[in-house]
């Protein structure tokens, strides 16, 4: 009879543990994110700003949530996700790219609608634009990226089997990597590189006219959660009602907004 009441007392102190952690969960939204202006970065008060950053911040107002950003190295965004440190991956996350192995990155979490047009770039110093002129001309370079990132993906195909690729822990830590010349060049998103190549410390650097594709960005969730539904319906109500337009044009994203509706289904 003991066993029976000590077993019974077990399961209910189990399940209230449980019911705790899942509420805790579902009140907090904890986006995983890295330094990338326009999309996530700090003010000089140490605030976090950008266009992800406040669009995410409208999301958890919709749905009651406190919203939170965790920094995160690019690398481990996914195991971030699954090992439930962070609750999305919300980022200028390209969905459309692949891993540095190759993995579709459809395959390895479930996406939000679509929200925002890139494309791969590569930054160079102003004094080489005319040795890097094609997607050939990289062929053999030592390239950098962040590792992890689309960028990486892409480095490793115009490098190829003779080149060579650095990894940074994020994108912004690429540039130093061109200004002193230990690389011949940096891809990255061409959001960040045209808030930062040609200006203050990178003056002396410039996006290489070389065409990579387009490609978009999404949130990323774990596979099957379901807050992946409840984000995406507050994330077209921002979008029909404008708001999203006038944040994207604060940050000068106006003509990148999109919304598609069928991607990541």
């Amino acid at each position: 009879m003991k066993k029976i009441i000590y077993l019974v007392l077990a399961v209910f102190l189990l399940t209230g543990m449980i019911f705790t952690s899942c509420s805790k969960d579902s009140g907090k939204l904890i986006c995983g994110v890295t330094e990338y202006e326009p999309m996530n970065y700090r003010d000089a008060r140490g605030n976090w700003i950008g266009f992800d950053t406040e669009f995410a911040q409208l999301v958890g107002e919709k749905l009651g949530m406190e919203v939170e950003f965790q920094l995160i190295e690019w690398s481990q965004k996914f195991a971030e996700l699954n090992s439930r440190s962070i609750s999305v991956i919300w980022n200028g996350f390209t969905a459309t790219a692949n891993e540095p192995d190759g993995t579709p990155r459809i395959n390895l979490c479930d996406m939000s609608y679509s929200y925002m047009r890139n494309t791969q770039c590569v930054v160079i110093r102003a004094d080489r634009v005319r040795e890097f002129t094609s997607a050939e001309s990289l062929i053999g370079k030592t390239l950098t990226a962040e590792a992890g990132s689309a960028g990486e993906t892409k480095a490793k195909e115009l490098a190829g089997e003779t080149g060579r690729i650095i990894g940074t822990p994020a994108q912004i830590n690429t540039f130093m990597e061109v200004k002193s010349g230990a690389v011949d060049g940096a891809v990255m998103d061409i959001i960040l590189a045209e808030q930062i190549a040609g200006f203050g410390d990178y003056s002396d650097l410039i996006i290489a006219d070389i065409e990579l594709g387009d490609e978009v960005y999404a949130i990323g969730f774990r596979k099957g959660d379901p807050l992946r539904n409840r984000i995406n319906q507050a994330m077209k109500e921002l979008y029909d009602d404008g708001t999203l337009a006038e944040i994207a044009a604060k940050y000068g994203l106006g003509d990148r907004l999109v919304l598609d509706t069928n991607f990541g289904r």
